[in-house]
């Protein structure tokens, strides 16, 4: 990241830019940096003026305590208005519902896209994201890094044999190290239920995008997020899963954000 600006609270936010055209906020998930979509906004660069950001307690970015989900709201109006006061935005994952809450807020925006962010469909589902807070929030509180990074990876449905073995990786620590962002995520997507009075709030088009090889919940959550917003639409992409192919979503956002 080769750019920084201050948000509201005065934290520092590394981000960076790529291309001319329309601005493009890509929004990362949990346990990831703006990094993350880099090979996402390569393509988009093409047509686009693209900004990724480290969003904050993460990556060359810093923190400012306490959190509140406002403050990372607050963190994409000082990277609109460092880019031209209008933007578009794109999330990924928890990323999707920081984007979503963003737009509800009346920030400045053209358009917004999210892709499976992962709001529960059943009851069994919210009691499980309802464990998960309050086993997140004793780890982080007694400093058991570890331990929450998996609860998460447990969360996203990863066997213990892969989690152990994530464990034993040379990526291990730099996960321990952003550990503390979780509860970040897991406020943004407050008690994990479809928001759908915030979500009836949003007066730009919004396209909610899901993978048809991701599991059936999160096609229908993409399609409940298109259905309670106004201006929605749903699309599933074939052969897509969670971790959906940059050259494969990357046309889709564009004929999207063009319009």
């Amino acid at each position: 990241m080769d750019k920084n600006i201050s948000s509201r609270d005065g934290t520092l936010l590394a981000y960076e830019s790529a291309g001319r055209g329309t601005p493009i906020v890509l929004v990362s998930g949990a346990m990831s940096t703006g990094a993350t979509l880099a090979p996402l906004a390569a393509p988009l660069s093409e047509r686009f003026r693209v900004v990724v950001y480290d969003r904050r307690g993460r990556g060359a970015s810093g923190d400012t305590a306490p959190y509140a989900v406002e403050r990372e709201v607050e963190d994409l109006a000082a990277l609109i208005d460092a880019v031209g006061g209008e933007a578009a935005l794109y999330g990924v994952s928890s990323g999707g519902a920081l984007a979503l809450r963003a737009a509800a807020s009346g920030l400045p925006l053209r358009h917004v896209a999210v892709y499976e962010t992962p709001f529960a469909m059943s009851a069994e589902d919210l009691a499980e994201r309802a464990r998960y807070t309050e086993e997140l929030t004793a780890a982080l509180a007694e400093g058991r890094r570890g331990e929450a990074v998996e609860l998460f990876l447990r969360l996203t449905g990863l066997g213990e044999a892969v989690i152990e073995g994530a464990r034993q990786s040379p990526m291990w620590a730099a996960m321990e190290s952003m550990a503390p962002s979780l509860a970040y995520d897991d406020a943004v997507m407050g008690d994990g239920d479809v928001p759908r009075e915030l979500l009836s709030e949003i007066g730009v088009p919004v396209l909610s995008i899901a993978g048809e090889a991701s599991p059936a919940w999160m096609r229908e959550a993409a399609r409940a997020i298109a259905e309670s917003v106004p201006r929605g639409t749903y699309r599933a992409l074939g052969g897509q899963t969670h971790m959906v192919e940059p050259d494969v979503l990357a046309p889709v956002l564009a004929d999207f954000f063009k319009g």
